[in-house]
């Protein structure tokens, strides 16, 4: 009799302890990739206790609209628009770790290894922070309007005016030359060989070979392309205009799909494993293997996006924060 008492027991323990977890079957259908193809686990999220979707996120408040994030291997910086400030935030817990001025109308921020760099929008001019203390190491003119950058391990180039980008030198912010590129150029990414820019005004992305800035193709995509990303062998563009995201193969330019980013993308970013879009009025993300919708959550006025090693960082306009995903 006492075995069969403790057998129950320990039934009773398994069913319990497995109702704390959400299964399969708990997750809705949108977010369940087809059961034959591996979910994939990021181990630091599994070291979190976050091996499931969660829909849950934490917010921390920065400055006024904040328009661009980045990740500096150990902290979250955001370029805050409307009060000509940066905030830099510790990655893992949110803790505010100095707010810093910089120019008029700071939109992008983007990390070089050692330095952070802000593009301000008004100024026509890009500040470079030490990522250490945030002490202002210079302030370089480009052009009007400077968005997006990117850096190319050795350089940070900037999307600026109506059809350019230049390419600076990151050790003193020497400009190194000027490229034209497509109407309106929004945002730039590097794929480890050439620099990648959307072009807003045109529905295109110009490829540049980042050793000497030639163009190397001109490729369309969807209605005003904004944020873009590439995933170690693809480019990423989010196409702000129709809610489409495009993948291009970066070593041709090739189209390999259209798909529905389910939002009116902003910011695009890769988590090692997917693509997530930024925008309103929703926060998506999407297998980079096929484009699949894994997730979808309510973030209006969402802009910017940045991964960490772990979780994933948004920006709102609409509260004036960062949400860690």
């Amino acid at each position: 009799m006492k075995r069969v008492v403790i057998g129950i027991c320990f039934a009773l323990l398994i069913v319990a302890t497995a109702n704390l977890f959400p299964g399969r079957a708990q997750e809705s259908a949108s977010q369940q990739p087809p059961s034959s193809v591996p979910v994939p686990v990021n181990p630091l999220k599994v070291a979190l206790l976050k091996w499931y979707k969660a829909d849950t996120t934490t917010r921390f408040a920065v400055g006024q609209q904040p328009y661009g994030v980045a990740f500096d291997g150990a902290n979250i910086w955001t370029a805050n628009y409307n009060d000509g400030t940066v905030t830099k935030l510790r990655a893992n817990d949110g803790e505010v770790l100095g707010t810093f001025k910089v120019g008029t109308e700071p939109y992008g921020v983007t990390f070089d290894g050692a330095n952070i760099w802000v593009s301000n929008l008004q100024d026509g001019t890009v500040d470079k922070l030490r990522a250490s203390d945030g002490k202002n190491l210079g302030t370089f003119s480009v052009g009007q309007f400077p968005s997006w950058m990117t850096f190319d391990g050795a350089h940070i180039w900037v999307p600026y005016g109506t059809n350019t980008v230049a390419k600076l030198r990151a050790s003193d912010g020497q400009n190194l030359g000027t490229f034209t590129v497509g109407s309106s150029p929004s945002a730039a990414a590097f794929d480890g060989t050439d620099v990648w820019v959307t072009n807003t005004g045109g529905g295109t992305v110009t490829k540049l070979r980042a050793s000497d800035g030639k163009v190397l193709g001109t490729f369309a995509v969807g209605s005003r392309p904004l944020g873009i990303a590439f995933d170690g062998s693809d480019v990423w563009v989010g196409n702000r205009g129709d809610g489409t995201v495009s993948k291009l193969r970066a070593s041709d330019g090739k189209l390999l799909g259209t798909f529905d980013g389910y939002t009116s993308a902003y910011g695009v970013a890769f988590d090692g494993t997917n693509i997530w879009l930024a925008g309103s009025p929703y926060v998506t993300e999407l297998r980079a293997s096929d484009g699949a919708k894994l997730g979808l959550w309510d973030a209006f006025g969402s802009i910017a996006v940045a991964f960490d090693g772990a979780n994933v960082w948004i920006t709102r306009l609409s509260d004036n924060a960062v949400h860690k995903f």
